[in-house]
């Protein structure tokens, strides 16, 4: 079945976008083509650049894919534009993201927002999703949080992020943090404005689809590759009004 998701897409809006954002995007999706590090980002290609906000998950009986637009349409019309201050390439765990510096109560707030206004369009969990997500390896807190909201890294545990590799060997962190640092040299310490929400859709997910591995945990073993997120579509938030 489909999976959908809602993410935070820096750029996403294209023209109609801050330029920092665009320039940030534009650098991600460069560095998920090289092919010198392309064994490192297999999962983070799949899910494709995105901070999540509401994790993967199949529609609830009863429900469509256009409700879901319609709503997520209102929701960001009711509100506006964020910054995402000072984002950097560090380590996440074993994991590299672009992880921000500064106040994040307004991105916070948002995450929280949307993982409680948009539950009722999540289907319950199947057996299939409790055993990949391993409860047992959870903290309590975070078991807590999955069983309600079908996801363990969120309230408390969220943690804004741009994943850029997927878990890195030892060996390799020293390589890759340089290739990191130069990449993004460009675009490292800018704020950048959010704009927008994005539903990302998984075409056709099978009982088998890996979650996706959130940096700071294990990593899933993949044992069918699955299709690719892509945008379905994106859903800009009120004008800033300046005067």
């Amino acid at each position: 079945m489909t999976r959908y998701a809602i993410y935070a897409v820096p750029g996403a809006l294209g023209a109609h976008d801050d330029a920092a954002a665009v320039s940030l995007r534009a650098a991600a999706e460069t560095w998920y083509a090289r092919q010198d590090f392309s064994e490192l980002t297999v999962s983070a290609r799949r899910y494709g650049f995105h901070a999540t906000l509401k994790a993967p998950f199949r529609l609830a009986a009863g429900h469509t894919e256009a409700e879901l637009q319609d709503a997520l349409s209102r929701f960001a019309a009711a509100r506006t534009e964020l910054v995402i201050p000072a984002l950097s390439p560090r380590p996440l765990g074993a994991f590299r993201a672009m992880l921000p510096t500064g106040d994040l109560s307004g991105i916070n707030a948002l995450a929280e927002e949307t993982v409680r206004e948009f539950d009722h369009f999540r289907a319950p969990l199947s057996r299939e999703d409790i055993a990949r997500r391993r409860p047992a390896e959870l903290s309590l807190r975070q078991r807590e949080l999955f069983w309600q909201w079908g996801y363990p890294y969120v309230y408390d545990e969220f943690r804004f992020h741009l994943t850029l590799t997927d878990a890195l060997p030892p060996h390799q962190a020293h390589e890759v943090d340089a290739a990191l640092a130069d990449h993004f040299a460009d675009v490292t310490g800018q704020d950048v404005a959010l704009r927008s929400v994005v539903i990302a859709v998984e075409p056709d997910s099978a009982e088998s689809t890996p979650v996706e591995s959130t940096p700071g945990e294990s990593a899933p073993a993949e044992s069918t590759p699955a299709a690719p997120f892509e945008i379905l579509s994106v859903h800009p938030f009120a004008p800033t009004i300046t005067t």
